[in-house]
């Protein structure tokens, strides 16, 4: 990949790391450990500190069931954060995990440096809140919403469907203005998809190649984990390095996570693995 994101240069196959920063009190995971400004602040300090790439500040759930929030309600979750952590010199781009154009622009207009849609550009008003920023945008797939998104895992072929349905939304960035090279993809592990369908999802995730941009996978902690070993959330660690290795090893370029220094060694040493065997050449 190559894309500025903030002050930053992008460049190569990564792997880069997003460390998540959940600013809301309802996240499937660590729901209300940092919806105080200043504890999310303290929380992207230390994912920077980790290793991490950029981060990714959310103010509302996207779990399976979540309540939607009010733009204003979003604003006052994220904004502070995002002040803070320019006060201080934050070295790293600053991600804002929202569906609404009021939102993004407030974020944006507050020193955040992308956009990470889960919706893939529903809203048309955070569409034009892209393009008129200039900024880059994670468009990931979905349906529906966190109230039946469940309902509608309905697949025939979930890789083919998925890409199908990413090209779409790379369709409406086009219309509204979003220069395709400003553009990330993510599949939406868990979003509108069982456990099954995630994991068909992460062993077919170079069929995505296809449509030409880089790509985000946010395994971490997921469902799917749970489903495959019986482990809560808390526990899910082991699963989740072993998607992003499986990840990594598939060429993609950004891995979304809640634990970055771990997640980290275990990309290392994947894109060490998947170098490698790209020196070796087919056996």
């Amino acid at each position: 990949m190559q894309m500025r994101i903030g002050a930053r240069l992008f460049e190569g196959p990564g792997p880069f790391l997003m460390g998540v920063v959940n600013a809301t009190p309802d996240s499937f995971s660590d729901g209300g450990r940092f919806l105080a400004p200043d504890a999310a602040a303290a929380q992207a300090l230390r994912l920077a500190e980790e290793g991490a790439d950029l981060v990714d500040l959310g103010g509302e759930s996207t779990r399976p069931g979540a309540s939607p929030v009010a733009a204003d309600e979003e604003i006052r979750r994220v904004v502070p954060v995002i002040e803070r952590l320019r006060a201080r010199g934050f070295p790293l781009p600053i991600s804002v995990d929202t569906s609404k154009g009021a939102v993004a622009r407030a974020a944006l207009a507050a020193g955040a440096d992308l956009v990470n849609d889960v919706t893939g550009l529903a809203d048309p008003e955070l569409a034009r809140a892209v393009a008129d920023a200039g900024a880059p945008v994670v468009l990931m797939h979905t349906r529906g919403t966190p109230a039946d998104m469940q309902s509608r895992a309905v697949y025939q072929d979930v890789a083919a469907e998925v890409a199908s349905e990413l090209e779409a939304a790379l369709t409406r960035a086009a219309d509204a203005g979003i220069a395709r090279e400003r553009i990330i993809l993510d599949p939406g592990i868990g979003f509108a998809k069982t456990a099954e369908h995630s994991v068909e999802l992460l062993a077919r995730i170079a069929e995505l190649r296809r449509l030409g941009r880089p790509l985000l996978v946010g395994p971490s902690r997921k469902s799917f984990i749970g489903k495959l070993t019986g482990a809560p959330p808390g526990e899910r660690m082991p699963g989740t390095l072993a998607a992003v290795t499986a990840c990594v090893l598939a060429g993609v370029e950004l891995l979304r996570v809640h634990d970055v220094a771990p997640c980290r060694q275990a990309a290392l040493v994947a894109a060490a693995l998947r170098d490698a065997a790209a020196r070796a050449g087919p056996s």
